[in-house]
């Protein structure tokens, strides 16, 4: 069964200290050991952050399971028993590294032939956790607003859905995948009737502009349920959410934005370039002309991360960290990249860092997601 562990506070904190003593030590103690780019340590117990709000703490940093049993856009299109057990490893892999929530939705896993959905995979992953002994697990689902959807009752009833293939009798947080074409409204009564319901301990909404945003916030508020997150597109090359109201809205309101993409689909990491380029769709977004302007920034960022011993995975989901009022949650595929995503944690970036990276990747056109304008 998921459970929670309920923080003392919002738990944000500043990522910003003194720029000379602390980081010339910092950089000082890096020096004297060998970079351990790969390497991940635990996450402490205590270190969680609340979901706006709400009840629910989570650790600062979660686990997309977009890619868990998806054949349309991850994977190649084709999902095997070795893939199962990689997503069984990341899982395991997660729950040891202290990184405790995950983030699926009804839509993932649902496609071509010998896609698995993604809620029935971690579902089947938490119960064989904890045939091992209890296990905390924090899980977030969301409801698609499919044209055909009308009103709070389809919200309650694609809820149902989701528990089952799950397997849980309730979820830490239920969100509104995009904004519908219509009916949202309905929606978002639907979702304050599952929290009055007791199906879900917190409710937010993904995809959402600032105006929707606002909206969303003072329509649950006259039910008197908060609204724990937003969640969007973000990470150091693709800072829509700070150029068009929203992070500065989640701020304002008490909002926490949770982070998807944070290393912008793997190129963040630094494993592709201009003659690597990705595979599949994400082909047709980073390409070589793309990567190839993005040598600089990830160039900069290698070499911060070598004076902390860090790859640039863990520098650029540390970035988004040092944002404040924000949970990245990238997807890992097997246990290696989210033992990697952990060595995000526990240390930060000198503010300046923060600020050169952001600089340097203005010089970098963001790619605009077309449900952005809705």
């Amino acid at each position: 069964m998921a459970s929670l562990q309920v923080g003392a506070g919002r738990g944000v904190g500043c990522c910003f200290g003194p720029l000379d003593g602390r980081r010339q030590e910092r950089r000082a103690m890096a020096a004297l050991r060998p970079p351990r780019a790969g390497a991940g340590a635990k996450v402490a117990e205590g270190d969680k952050v609340r979901l706006g709000e709400s009840s629910v703490a989570v650790s600062k940093l979660g686990i997309g399971a977009w890619s868990w049993g998806d054949t349309t856009y991850w994977n190649d299109s084709e999902w095997d028993d070795r893939r199962l057990k990689e997503a069984k490893a990341a899982f395991d892999a997660s729950i040891d590294s202290g990184m405790t929530f995950f983030d699926t939705a009804e839509v993932y896993g649902t496609a071509l032939m010998g896609a698995v959905n993604s809620e029935s995979l971690l579902g089947d992953f938490i119960r064989e956790r904890q045939q091992k002994g209890a296990v905390e697990v924090t899980v977030a689902t969301k409801f698609a607003a499919l044209p055909w959807r009308f009103g709070r009752g389809s919200v309650l009833s694609a809820l149902k859905k989701s528990l089952e293939r799950l397997g849980l009798p309730s979820v830490e947080l239920y969100q509104l995948h995009w904004p519908g074409l219509w009916g949202n409204e309905g929606y978002l009564d639907g979702l304050a009737d599952a929290y009055e319901q007791g199906l879900v301990k917190a409710v937010g909404v993904s995809n959402y502009n600032e105006k929707r945003l606002r909206d969303a916030h003072a329509r649950l508020k006259k039910r008197g349920v908060p609204l724990a997150v937003n969640q969007v597109n973000y990470s150091l090359i693709y800072r829509t959410p700070e150029e068009n109201g929203v992070k500065a809205a989640c701020d304002e309101l008490g909002v926490t934005l949770i982070a998807y993409s944070p290393i912008a689909q793997g190129v963040l990491s630094g494993k592709y370039t201009p003659e690597n380029p990705p595979t599949g769709p994400r082909g047709n977004t980073y390409t070589p002309e793309f990567l190839t302007k993005l040598q600089p920034l990830m160039n900069r960022i290698k070499e911060i991360g070598v004076s902390y011993g860090k790859n640039p995975t863990q520098v650029s989901l540390n970035w988004l960290t040092c944002q404040g009022n924000v949970v990245p949650i990238p997807g890992a595929k097997n246990a290696g990249q989210a033992m990697e995503f952990a060595g995000a944690l526990g240390w930060s970036l000198a503010a300046d860092e923060v600020e050169e990276l952001r600089t340097l990747a203005r010089e970098i056109k963001g790619i605009k997601m077309p449900i952005e304008e809705s």
